[in-house]
């Protein structure tokens, strides 16, 4: 597996900020505005496993298909505003469309409480799909739950 690929989001001004995994590294600079984030990676990082995040240092992830929502949404828009003309045939078209992408597409680990995301994770297959509930707790009431899957 290649080395792992993190992209942190810039406080400031909202852009990404991508990155190597390297335990020397203390900042990640943003090349937009030059706000310099503070990261901490360990060994685990540099051999592509995740167990905290080097921004925040939480350790609740989650997995997804690697797909920009902003363009999924655009793409089911454009698929109805279509659909006048092709009598819903456009559905389909979205559909089997976005089944070619869910087929072919990989996964991304996403950090819970920062946003970070994690691309080319070894232990990716580990890692829980995501949960409303637990985003919930940890956006809103700033739980940790330390790792562990949310348990009812």
């Amino acid at each position: 597996m290649s080395v792992m690929e993190v992209t942190f989001t810039c406080p400031e001004c909202g852009s990404a900020i991508s990155v190597m995994p390297d335990q020397s590294a203390t900042v990640a600079e943003c090349k937009i505005c030059q706000h310099k984030l503070p990261v901490k990676f360990n060994e685990q990082h540099e051999k592509g496993e995740l167990v905290d995040c080097p921004c925040c240092s939480r350790k609740d992830f989650y997995k997804q298909k690697d797909f920009n929502r902003k363009i999924g949404v655009m793409l089911f828009v454009v698929a109805a505003i279509l659909s006048i003309w092709t009598y819903g045939i456009s559905f389909i078209v979205l559909y089997l469309f976005d089944l070619l992408l869910f087929k072919k597409l990989g996964e991304v680990a996403i950090c819970y409480k920062c946003q970070t995301v994690f691309r080319k994770v070894a232990n990716i297959a580990n890692l829980p799909g995501f949960d409303h509930e637990m985003n919930d707790r940890i956006v809103y009431a700033d739980h940790d739950f330390g790792g562990k899957p949310l348990e009812h």
